[in-house]
C-alpha cells in the first residue's frame, strides 16, 4: 500500500486546506463566541464552501454530496480536522448519520431528512450514553422502548447527545427485547423527532469548561410510530458497529489535522522566540519536542491509513481501528501538550487555539469507548491469535 496523498485527491485536498487556513481558522474566535453573529458567520462559510464545490465531499453523490470514495475522503478529512468547525463549515458533520439513515431508515424518513441533512438544512443527533451507566459497557443501558399497538413508547434519559438543541431528530438506542434475548440483541435504534411530546432537553453539559453542544435529554413516555425503528428489532449494536468503525477512522484523521496544526504553531514559536541569548529553536530540549511530535504524527498517520485501507477493502479491521483510536488520542494529547509547553504562559491562555484544542484532546481518550476497553479487547484478540 502507498501512503502518500493520491494524485486524484491532491487538488481537492489542497483546496480544503486553503479554505480551512484562510477562511475557517481565522473565524474561530467569532464562531466560538456563539450568538447570532456566530450563526451568521457559519452560514457565510457554508455558502462559500458550496460555491467553491467543497460542500459535503464525503456524502454519496446520489444524496447531493461530493461522492468522494471512502479512502479519498480520509485524506481530505485530515486537513478538514484542523479546526473543530471544519465539519460544520464544510457540511460533513452529518456524514455518519446520513449513511446510517440511508442504509437502514424507512422510506418516509429518508425522504424527510436525507437530502435536507446533506444540504445542511437540518441536523441530526445520536443518543446512546446515559448518566449513571458505565459508558464503557453499553449493554447496561436502561432506556426502554415498549411497543404499544403501532407506537413505541420510550422512557429513559440520555446525555452527551451532541447537537440535540438544533437537531431535527435523534436516533436513540433503546432496550426493546426481553432479558432472555442474547445480550447484544436486546437493543434497537429508533428515530425520534425532537418536537415529539415528552422529548425534553434537561441541560447543556459543559465539558472541561467548554459549552460544546452536548445535551442531557429526558424521554418521558415519548410516543413515536413503529415505523421509526431503524433497521430490524434487536440490531442496535450491529448498526452501531457499522457507524463506529469508519467513524473512528474519521476521528483519527481529524486528530491528525489538529496535531499537525499544533506542530506548525510550535515550530513557528520556536523560530520566532529567543531566550537566554539565542533562538528557542537552537535549544536541544526544544528540538526534542519537534522530533517527538513529528514522529508521533507520522506514525499515527501511517497506522490510520493502513486501517482505512483495510476498511476500504471490505474488512472489519477491528484490531487496527482499536489501536489507532488509542494511539491517535495519545498522539493528539502529547503533541498539543508539547506545543503549549513551547508557548509557555501564552499557551495556557485563549490567545492561541491551543488551550481549547488541549481540552478537546482530553475528550478523545473517552468518546467512542475509553482507551482501557480498546486496549483490553485488542490484547485479548492478539493473544487468541498468537
Amino acid at each position: 500500500m502507498r501512503f502518500e496523498v493520491p494524485d486524484r485527491v491532491r487538488a481537492v485536498r489542497d483546496e480544503v486546506h486553503e479554505f480551512m487556513t484562510t477562511r475557517v481558522e481565522p473565524a474561530e474566535p467569532e464562531l466560538t463566541a456563539g450568538g447570532p453573529a456566530a450563526a451568521a458567520k457559519l452560514g457565510s462559510l457554508r455558502a462559500e464552501a458550496k460555491a467553491a464545490g467543497l460542500w459535503a465531499l464525503g456524502h454519496p453523490a446520489e444524496l447531493g454530496g461530493g461522492g468522494l470514495p471512502f479512502l479519498d475522503y480520509v485524506y481530505v478529512n485530515e486537513v478538514q480536522g484542523r479546526s473543530e468547525w471544519g465539519q460544520l463549515a464544510l457540511g460533513t458533520f452529518t456524514l455518519q448519520d446520513s449513511l446510517m439513515l440511508h442504509k437502514h431508515g424507512r422510506a418516509r424518513w429518508r425522504e424527510k431528512y436525507l437530502e435536507p441533512m446533506v444540504a445542511g438544512e437540518v441536523s441530526p443527533s445520536f443518543a446512546m450514553t446515559e448518566p449513571g451507566v458505565a459508558g464503557s459497557d453499553p449493554t447496561g443501558l436502561r432506556t426502554t422502548a415498549t411497543l404499544d399497538g403501532d407506537h413505541w413508547v420510550i422512557r429513559g434519559r440520555k446525555w452527551f447527545t451532541t447537537g440535540a438543541a438544533q437537531a431535527a431528530y435523534t436516533t436513540v438506542m433503546c432496550r426493546t427485547e426481553p432479558d432472555s434475548a442474547p445480550v447484544h440483541q436486546r437493543f434497537s435504534m429508533i428515530i425520534v423527532p425532537t418536537d415529539t411530546p415528552g422529548y425534553r432537553i434537561v441541560r447543556e453539559t459543559p465539558v472541561l469548561g467548554i459549552d460544546g453542544g452536548h445535551y442531557e435529554v429526558s424521554y418521558d413516555d415519548v410516543r413515536v410510530p413503529a415505523e421509526n425503528l431503524l433497521g430490524p428489532r434487536g440490531h442496535g449494536f450491529v448498526i452501531a458497529q457499522e457507524r463506529l468503525g469508519p467513524g473512528r477512522i474519521f476521528h483519527c484523521m481529524r486528530w491528525l489535522g489538529q496535531a499537525q496544526r499544533a506542530y506548525e504553531l510550535m515550530c513557528a514559536r520556536l523560530k520566532s522566540r529567543s531566550a537566554f541569548g539565542e533562538p528557542l529553536a537552537d535549544k536541544q530540549l526544544m528540538q526534542q519536542h519537534v522530533f517527538e511530535s513529528y514522529a508521533a504524527i507520522h506514525s499515527a498517520r501511517l497506522m490510520t491509513l493502513a486501517a482505512a485501507g483495510r476498511i476500504d477493502a471490505g474488512e472489519q479491521a477491528r484490531v487496527e481501528i482499536a489501536v489507532i483510536k488509542v494511539a491517535g488520542a495519545r498522539m493528539l494529547h502529547d503533541v498539543i501538550d508539547r506545543a503549549i509547553q513551547v508557548h509557555g504562559a501564552e499557551g495556557l491562555t485563549d490567545d492561541t487555539p491551543l488551550s481549547r484544542m488541549y481540552r478537546h484532546a482530553r475528550e478523545a481518550r473517552l468518546y467512542d469507548g475509553p482507551d482501557e476497553v480498546h486496549i483490553q479487547s485488542t490484547a485479548r484478540r492478539l493473544l487468541r491469535d498468537a
